[in-house]
C-alpha cells in the first residue's frame, strides 16, 4: 500500500482556505487512487522545534559517535524524516505570510532537510552535494491574501513561497512539484468563493491528468 503525506500549517482550523482544499485534495486522491493510505501531520497541533545549537551539533557529528543528549536533540527531526521518506506522494496546505512560508513550516523543513538523511555532503568531491530522496509527486497548496502569485501572474516577483520550496526540495531530490493557488482572502466575497472554486476545479484536474497520464504504481514510479 502507498503513502500519502498530508501536512496542513494554517493555525486557522475551520476558517482555513487551504486545510479546505487539502481536505478536498485527500479525498479526490484516495477515490482516484484506492491503495493509498495517509499520513496526517498538523504543524500546529505538533509544531516541529526549530533548529538549535545543540541540534546542529547533534546532527553533524557521526550517527554512531553521538551521545544519548544529542539522540535526543534529534528525536522529533527522526520521526519527521522516517515519516518523510514513506511518503510516495505529498500533499501540502500553506498560507503565505509575507510572500514567504509561515515560521512553523520553516522548522519543519529545517528538520528534514538533514545531512545523511536526506542530503549528502562530500568536501572532496566535485559536486559536494549528493540528494538522497526518491522523487516524488509533491502538491502545494497556497493560501494568500491577494490574487495573482502564481507563474506568470502579476504577483509572481512578490512570490517567496514556491521558489524556497522549490529549491529546498530540489536540493534533497524531489523535482516533481505541482502548486495550486488559491486567493482573495483580504477581499472576501465573491471574490475569495471564486478563487476557493476554481483551486477545488485546478485539484480535480491535476489528480485526473495524473491518473490518466502518469498512473501511479507502488513505490511512487509512473508508467
Amino acid at each position: 500500500m502507498n503513502n500519502l503525506l498530508h501536512i496542513d500549517s494554517s493555525p486557522r482550523t475551520e476558517q482555513s482556505h487551504s486545510r479546505k482544499l487539502t481536505r478536498i485534495f485527500v479525498k479526490r486522491w484516495l477515490d482516484t487512487f484506492p491503495r493509498y493510505k495517509v499520513t496526517y501531520r498538523d504543524l500546529y497541533v505538533t509544531p516541529p522545534p526549530h533548529v538549535t545549537l545543540p541540534w546542529i551539533q547533534s546532527a553533524f557529528t557521526p550517527e554512531e559517535e553521538r551521545s544519548d543528549r544529542q539522540d535526543q536533540a534529534l528525536e522529533i527531526s527522526d520521526l519527521l524524516v522516517d515519516e518523510f521518506l514513506t511518503a510516495d506522494a505529498l500533499v501540502m496546505g500553506v498560507p503565505m505570510y509575507n510572500f514567504g512560508m509561515p515560521s512553523i513550516l520553516k522548522a519543519y523543513v529545517d528538520n528534514i532537510v538533514r545531512v545523511g538523511r536526506t542530503f549528502d555532503f562530500d568536501a572532496r568531491a566535485d559536486d559536494h552535494y549528493t540528494p538522497l530522496v526518491d522523487d516524488m509527486p509533491v502538491f502545494v497548496i497556497i493560501a494568500t491574501g491577494d490574487d495573482g502569485y502564481g507563474h506568470g501572474e502579476r504577483l509572481e516577483t512578490m512570490n517567496h513561497l514556491a521558489p524556497h520550496l522549490k529549491t529546498v526540495f530540489g536540493f534533497i531530490g524531489i523535482r516533481d512539484i505541482t502548486y495550486i493557488y488559491t486567493g482573495n482572502d483580504e477581499f472576501g466575497g465573491e471574490e475569495l468563493e471564486n478563487s476557493l472554486n476554481r483551486a477545488a476545479k485546478k485539484v480535480e484536474d491535476v489528480i485526473d491528468s495524473r491518473s490518466a497520464n502518469q498512473p501511479v504504481t507502488a513505490g511512487g514510479c509512473y508508467g
